[in-house]
């Protein structure tokens, strides 16, 4: 009889097109030390083979996932299609750095319009821009430069792109390996931008005639909305990462001070990984709780923002990079391709898992 159960069980599964792993097949990948393996939710693959990817967006039941190497993967039913993306300059190849933000327009149906974020070398040297790009047919093209120029070098390039409930583009960028930077309002590095959607400099910004919306930050790569309220996560130097909540003109501190030390007029964060590595890259809120995509962490992490705690919730599938709640689920991308994980034959995978299942 038990064998009959798991025989339709298994055709169950085949027709409904979802691949469901057993806990015996979550095999550890990179596990961070001192931290236990946690049992495991049923989790399922919703894409595998991505490569590198960074950004996860979902319209309808259709996904667009971007992979840093330049490509947006679009995902719908089980079915993937590797989209090209023409830009107007070739893809740095420094760490960390290509095709990284990625945000659909609100009105992306009928407009077919996305932003993005991406690193790219000239004979001045290495930058960051964010652009609109227009989709037509299986290929993305880059439509309009919104902000460029912004300082890149071999690590720390932020990327972040996400629309806020009062319907801005928010943009993190890093200290570009200069932590200097991030105290200098003048300078678009170490920051946390804001602008229309037309590219624009919004006339409520707490600068005047600046895109800077927050600073002292070092390599914010998390934003996320409860309701009206800003969250961030960011990436600290040898430990000491953070989750901050992101009010406008305030300065976060880098290089200054880091995790719980205190300044007169710099704010300490809502949560930092003290002598430990997490790496926190996406951000994704559900019922009062943060769920960070980790690094070098390897785990989804839950931040409990009533109790103010924190503890990983998803281990064992390697290096994280983005998350994103969409109902009852919660889906989260890997990234062991990306040149520092160890990736299976099969990464990198777009996984899905019942918000409900996480304990």
């Amino acid at each position: 009889m038990a064998k009959v159960c798991s025989i339709l069980l298994s055709m169950i599964l085949l027709i409904s097109g979802c691949s469901l792993f057993e806990k015996e097949n979550l095999q550890p990948k990179d596990q961070q030390e001192g931290e236990a393996i946690v049992l495991q939710p049923e989790i399922e693959v919703v894409a595998e083979t991505l490569r590198v990817p960074w950004s996860i967006n979902r319209v309808n039941q259709v996904f667009y996932v971007s992979e840093r190497t330049g490509s947006i993967v679009k995902i719908d039913n089980g079915k993937m299609e590797r989209q090209k993306v023409e830009l107007e300059k070739p893809l740095a190849k420094a760490a960390e750095a290509g095709l990284l933000g990625f945000v659909l327009d609100p009105q992306f149906p009928s407009n077919q319009k996305a932003f993005a974020y991406y690193t790219y070398e000239n004979g001045q040297g290495q930058f960051n821009r964010v652009v609109m790009l227009h989709l037509e047919g299986n290929r993305w093209s880059e439509e309009r430069i919104l902000l460029d120029r912004i300082p890149s070098a071999a690590f720390h390039h932020g990327g972040r792109l996400e629309i806020g409930p009062d319907g801005k583009l928010y943009i993190t960028t890093g200290d570009a390996t200069t932590p200097q930077t991030s105290q200098d309002l003048r300078s678009l590095n170490g920051k946390i931008l804001r602008m229309n959607l037309d590219g624009s400099i919004p006339e409520d910004n707490p600068f005047d005639n600046s895109y800077v919306y927050s600073y002292g930050h070092r390599n914010p790569q998390g934003l996320v909305w409860i309701g009206d309220t800003l969250y961030s996560s960011e990436h600290g130097q040898s430990a000491h990462d953070e989750v901050n909540l992101i009010k406008p003109g305030v300065n976060y501190g880098w290089p200054v001070i880091q995790g719980n030390e205190k300044k007169a007029g710099m704010e300490t964060p809502l949560f930092q990984s003290g002598d430990k590595t997490w790496a926190p890259s996406g951000l994704a809120a559900h019922n009062g709780k943060l769920y960070a995509a980790t690094l070098r962490g390897n785990a989804i992490r839950e931040f409990d923002l009533e109790k103010n705690t924190t503890s990983p919730v998803i281990t064992g599938l390697g290096r994280l990079r983005d998350v994103y709640v969409d109902g009852e689920y919660l889906y989260f991308v890997s990234n062991n391709t990306d040149g520092r994980g160890n990736p299976d034959e099969k990464d990198d995978k777009l996984y899905r898992v019942l918000l409900t299942n996480l304990k």
